[in-house]
């Protein structure tokens, strides 16, 4: 079977949006080529991300790969995905070069060679993350969290994904109820899990997200605890929560500050990320004008992660 490679070069402020029009838009893969992932260090305690080469990355900027079928409608999807992309300027996302170009590949040139951009990370004190394909043992008192991210969704490396799997770490002290917004993977969900809460909620509009999280949380056997939901956002949920956790874009996260207050419990913790630096001051008043004080503010590359406590 014939595949289109649909390849643009983009920023990293850019990957998740532009990841999520990919996926709606019906790739049946994507790849993340990101030089800081040969450099990127989580924190000062954890190791990097290793045996990747740098031939395979851009000198700067990053680049995105998708794959689509060969077929007749193909040309009106490309269409769809460059005006698509081009709409992330109203949101006043930096798209950088913008550049997108169109190859010709065979499936299986495509279907194996992404997992080469995939090793284990440990990404906290407690936590690493390993692909389902890699042999890994864990040390002592090591937490591991296996991914299977299906060529459609994160690795779980990515900064604002372990911004929030370190805030996770740090706050959570056993037996909370927890909240994951716009869930993807499920990542954040297991993560809170393996530390110990009592319960997660896992949300996400995306059916195939809900499925991928699905199968990563049976993955890790965790599924007693982590409920996956088809959901928007935090639309009709009903309950108190000790932590609400949202690693999505920050407009997205400013939308809905009454509603995750709605869920919490009076002194309960709103985690989130996907918040790129230019965009901290911003959420950071949707919070506070939002009855929320400012716990944390931690930083990696140009990401931001803010906790905030329910008054």
């Amino acid at each position: 079977m014939k595949w289109s490679e649909f390849s643009i070069h983009t920023t990293e402020e850019a990957v998740e949006p532009v990841c999520n029009i990919l996926h709606e838009a019906g790739a049946s893969g994507v790849v993340i080529e990101d030089p800081m992932d040969l450099v990127r260090e989580w924190g000062d305690k954890f190791g990097e991300i290793y045996q990747l080469s740098p031939d395979d990355y851009p000198e700067e900027g990053v680049i995105i790969k998708a794959y689509f079928p060969v077929n007749s409608f193909l040309a009106e999807t490309i269409d769809e995905i460059k005006e698509s992309i081009n709409g992330l300027l109203t949101y006043d996302i930096d798209l950088g070069h913008n550049k997108v170009q169109i190859a010709e590949v065979h499936e299986e040139e495509w279907a194996t060679a992404w997992k080469k951009y995939y090793k284990p990370v440990k990404v906290s004190s407690s936590i690493t993350i390993t692909p389902t394909w890699e042999e890994y043992e864990p040390t002592e008192n090591e937490m591991i969290i296996e991914l299977d991210p299906g060529m459609a969704f994160g690795t779980g490396t990515h900064p604002t994904t372990v911004l929030c799997i370190q805030a996770l770490d740090k706050y959570i002290k056993g037996g909370e109820q927890v909240v994951d917004v716009g869930t993807g993977s499920g990542v954040l969900s297991i993560a809170a899990a393996k530390l110990g809460v009592k319960s997660v909620l896992a949300l996400d509009l995306d059916y195939v997200a809900v499925e991928s999280a699905t199968l990563n949380v049976n993955l890790n056997r965790v599924q007693d605890v982590v409920t996956v939901k088809q959901n928007n956002l935090l639309e009709d949920v009903n309950g108190h929560y000790e932590i609400v956790v949202a690693n999505i874009l920050a407009e997205v996260i400013v939308r809905f500050v009454q509603d995750a207050a709605a869920v919490l419990k009076p002194d309960g913790l709103y985690i989130t990320s996907g918040i790129i630096k230019r965009k901290k001051q911003e959420v950071k008043d949707a919070l506070v004008d939002g009855g929320f004080t400012i716990e944390e503010i931690v930083e990696m590359d140009d990401w931001v992660a803010i906790i905030a406590r329910k008054a």
